[in-house]
């Protein structure tokens, strides 16, 4: 979709800016003078490179155009144009590169400025989508029927293709843009819908007694009043319930979700259902398994792992346990959805770190029961506006409390130049008796300058660190390397563990009091506040030292925002804001769609509005069969195909 330059300042639909305001990474309208000719170079390859210099009176701007020839008739020094595009940082100096322009002079009207193709200007592409519009037919089929249109106060289709490409006015394009993203969450939220576990069947697990005194009696510890509130609810939920509980139990990292579910099992268990809890990866199916292991040990109940490492004899075993009914309670990764795993009696589903798994896995993991209750965690915490959307058949319980003991760890950001000052930080606190993290990005160095955690384990081991003990982890590793490895720095034997993400969600260890995480520019925001949460959960101060060289501002900008907050929710609601929702749940895994004109920070009015349309609509035809929805179903069924899901 493109952007637009008004060529007057009163109405202008992207703001001017002056040239002195400007920063990498931005893209800006400015209104400037081409001060220079433009020059023409010869570079690698054989391409033309074409340059000129902007000023604004007061200040410079260097233009640069790859392969245009063109571009030598269409500015002439000394007149005055907007030009619209972004800017980075070349040498030192700021500079926009096949930025689109338009002359001052051209009139009062409103310019469409798309994204440039291959040997096509903005001009002709303006002149190609014209053409196209021209060829319209006098009336369109709307994909949304008329009375929510009405409802919503929106425009209708044909009208809002045309005004998004050429409006007269802001108020224009205000009512395109409005009907462009209402159409497009509308599309999201009915798709997601269909490929969600339907919440409304009704349940055929009978759990009538409440077991949470005797669960809580087990404890050595007492709970916040965010857990147990946490846990009422989940209770309350499946006792006695008509629909199967559907709940997400949102904190931040170390707030105790694991409790929560552990009261969940519990009452599910002794209500004489099996309860199954799915986690991303081994090291945390792992960590849950040996937790309720120990919780339950003086109970009848039994628990089972199940994860994809260990042998055909050792599956057999545990999966023929399971259907027969003598595991009440199994721990495992994505393995429990396998086609081999039967339940006897699924009464309850746990998923944990559930932004790692896809809709359908979840949906999977259900479908092994006769429609169990469903509780989703999440350590990271997710932004309210994508929590609508995904987990929008949940019921939400929010841990905002973190247990006695977790402290705020304070983050630091440096570079290579402060590095051996931070060197000498660790070395103080490993001398205090305490450990380390040093995080990296790759397991082995990369031509892109990545740091592997191989050789730099080694690098550190026989240098900086020479006396004191290194150890190395990640996911190539086989599960025995990786747990003795863990197990050594549980114990305290490892004084640095140098470890690539595996660690995000690790094993507890106190007395860890530094996370070091290097080459930060390459993590999201969540996933690096996931990192810092791996220290700072036992009675000593507590450290995150962020290393990068990266220069450009937005890298800059993003990880000050690790610096300045340790609340993960304003992280979250930051990292989507700069990633999009596609990157920050992962595409792949995930499957969900790229919003190509929506703003899921910006625009939660509309996103509530497409909700309530969307009900309207299912309560209806849940299916979108009926003859006016048809346009709507097409979309669905598009939109998520791209992402590799197949709708009915």
């Amino acid at each position: 979709m493109g952007s637009f330059i008004v060529s007057w300042t009163s109405t202008l639909s992207v703001p001017l800016c002056e040239i002195s305001d400007i920063t990498a990474g931005e893209t800006y309208c400015i209104k400037a003078m081409v001060s220079t000719p433009v020059k023409e170079h010869r570079i690698n390859g054989g391409k033309l490179l074409y340059t000129t210099r902007l000023s604004d009176g007061v200040n410079f701007l260097r233009l640069a155009f790859f392969n245009n020839q063109y571009i030598k008739s269409m500015l002439k020094e000394g007149e005055e144009y907007y030009f619209y595009g972004k800017v980075t940082l070349s040498g030192g100096l700021k500079e926009m590169i096949n930025p689109a322009f338009a002359r001052i002079t051209a009139g009062n009207t409103i310019h469409p400025i798309y994204s440039q193709v291959m040997g096509l200007t903005t001009k002709q592409i303006e002149s190609s989508v014209r053409k196209a519009l021209n060829m319209l037919p006098e009336k369109i089929i709307d994909t949304i029927p008329e009375n929510i249109l009405q409802k919503y106060e929106l425009i209708d289709l044909k009208s809002s293709i045309i005004k998004i490409h050429f409006p007269d006015t802001q108020k224009d394009i205000d009512a395109a843009r409005k009907r462009l993203i209402f159409e497009e969450l509308l599309i999201l939220v009915l798709g997601l819908s269909s490929l969600k576990n339907t919440a409304s069947a009704k349940s055929v697990i009978n759990m009538t007694d409440d077991y949470t005194q005797e669960f809580l009696e087990l404890l050595p510890f007492n709970l916040t009043n965010a857990q147990y509130c946490a846990i009422n609810d989940c209770i309350g939920d499946m006792l006695n319930a008509e629909r199967p509980m559907n709940r997400l139990i949102q904190g931040d990292v170390g707030s105790g979700k694991t409790m929560v579910a552990a009261a969940a099992s519990y009452v599910c268990i002794k209500n004489g259902y099996q309860a199954a809890i799915m986690a991303p990866t081994e090291i945390l199916a792992a960590q849950h398994f040996s937790t309720f292991e120990e919780l339950f040990k003086n109970t009848d109940i039994k628990i089972r792992l199940l994860t994809g490492s260990m042998n055909a004899k050792q599956k057999r075993t545990v999966l023929s346990e399971l259907e027969d009914g003598r595991v009440n309670l199994i721990v495992g990764t994505h393995s429990l959805i396998s086609e081999n795993v039967t339940f006897l009696k699924l009464g309850l589903v746990v998923t944990d770190e559930q932004h790692r798994f896809g809709v359908r896995q979840r949906s999977d993991l259900l479908s092994k029961g006769k429609n169990p209750h469903l509780m989703v965690m999440s350590a990271t915490p997710i932004p309210r506006t994508l929590a609508l959307i995904i987990y929008g058949d949940l019921d939400i319980s929010i841990i905002d409390e973190l247990p006695p003991g977790r402290q705020k760890v304070d983050t630091f950001l440096i570079d290579d130049s402060k590095k051996s000052r931070a060197y000498g930080f660790l070395a103080k606190h490993i001398e205090e008796g305490r450990q380390c993290y040093i995080v990296c990005p790759a397991v082995e160095n990369t031509e892109t300058g990545l740091i592997g955690v191989e050789e730099y384990a080694e690098k550190i081991q026989n240098t900086v660190f020479k006396n004191y003990k290194v150890g190395v982890l990640h996911g190539r590793m086989k599960p025995k390397d990786k747990d003795e490895i863990m197990s050594g720095f549980v114990r305290g034997e490892i004084d640095i563990l140098v470890s690539t993400t595996v660690i995000e969600v690790g094993v507890n260890v106190p007395n860890a009091v530094i996370m070091m995480i290097e080459n930060a520019e390459r993590f999201g925001l969540s996933q690096l506040h996931q990192l810092r949460g791996r220290v700072g959960r036992g009675e000593h101060k507590s450290y995150c030292i962020l290393v990068s060289n990266a220069k450009g501002e937005e890298a800059q900008k993003r990880l000050r925002v690790m610096c300045s907050t340790g609340d993960g929710f304003k992280i979250a609601d930051e990292d989507l804001r700069i990633r999009g929702p596609g990157d920050f749940f992962g595409s792949r895994q995930h499957g969900l769609p790229e919003l190509k004109i929506a703003n899921l920070v910006e625009n939660v009015k509309l996103l509530q509005d497409a909700q309530a349309a969307a009900k309207e609509i299912q309560s209806e035809y849940s299916d979108l069969t009926n003859p006016k929805y048809r346009g709507l179903r097409a979309e669905v069924r598009m939109l998520f195909r791209s992402v590799g899901q197949q709708l009915n």
